[in-house]
């Protein structure tokens, strides 16, 4: 399999089905995820500068790269539009929070962000779907399929 084909699959016609359920999936598990950046967002003047800092880069830098996965990646897994690269944050953020922000809390604390992280792995393992602007641009970019 060739990058370009990871990144922009064809799909046939028997993966209609197949390609619905993906399609309900990004967009219900990209909106819900994308609520919650949302609301980091509209209060980013008073979440910036306490925001968790695991990693050292300081709060803010944090913050905003949280934000980025939660608004921006979500919009574009809504539309299937480089899934497998914007899933790549996601998954990230979701280990931070389920392994390293949470990883002493209880599971009943940790189970939202282990939810989102299994979902974002097996998306990212089935790939977009024939309803998606990769798979339009796979079509564009390879059209003998």
């Amino acid at each position: 399999m060739s990058f370009k084909t990871f990144l922009f699959p064809t799909y046939d016609d028997k993966s209609r089905a197949y390609s619905v359920l993906l399609l309900v999936m990004r967009v219900v598990f990209g909106l819900l995820f994308l609520s919650h950046g949302y609301s980091k967002l509209m209060a980013h003047a008073s979440l910036a500068d306490l925001f968790a800092d695991p990693f050292g880069l300081g709060s803010t830098v944090s913050f905003w790269m949280v934000v980025f996965a939660e608004v921006v990646c979500s919009f574009a897994l809504v539309f299937g539009l480089l899934q497998r690269l914007v899933l790549i944050p996601m998954i990230f953020t979701m280990c931070t929070a389920f392994f390293v922000v949470h990883g002493l809390d209880s599971f009943a604390t940790k189970e939202l962000s282990f939810v989102y992280l299994i979902v974002f792995i097996l998306l990212y393992i089935a790939g977009p779907g024939k309803y998606s602007f990769d798979a339009a641009i796979g079509r564009y970019v390879m059209p003998s399929y």
